[in-house]
């Protein structure tokens, strides 16, 4: 029995842009996946654990990728300039993200929120 390609780079993607909504989960193990649900049910406080877990699916080395996801299926991931990409910004904006809350944090803290 084939099973379905599960391509690495788009399953990154959908970490990146709607992972606070578990639409990588969802892609990778279906609707009966608990963890996609939790992220449906934390919606806000998933949304960094999709970054966090774009960068895992995308950092995953290809062979690993394909044994997991693609064992049974005809086609191979291969990892391109996209994916390389694709991380980087992850990062990028991840760690900006990061940044943000904690100068938030600090500043309701010690200040009451007077600056936001």
């Amino acid at each position: 029995m084939l099973h379905s390609h599960k391509n690495k780079t788009l399953a990154t993607l959908l970490a990146f842009a709607l992972g606070g909504v578990g639409a990588h989960r969802f892609y990778l193990y279906g609707t009966k996946d608990g963890l996609a649900w939790l992220h449906v049910v934390l919606f806000p406080l998933s949304i960094f654990a999709g970054f966090v877990e774009a960068l895992v699916i995308g950092l995953t080395p290809d062979d690993k990728w394909n044994a997991t996801h693609n064992a049974g299926s005809a086609t191979q991931s291969k990892s391109g300039w996209p994916l390389a990409l694709l991380l980087v910004c992850t990062m990028g904006i991840g760690a900006i993200a990061v940044i943000a809350a904690i100068a938030r944090t600090v500043d309701y803290l010690y200040t009451g929120g007077a600056y936001g």
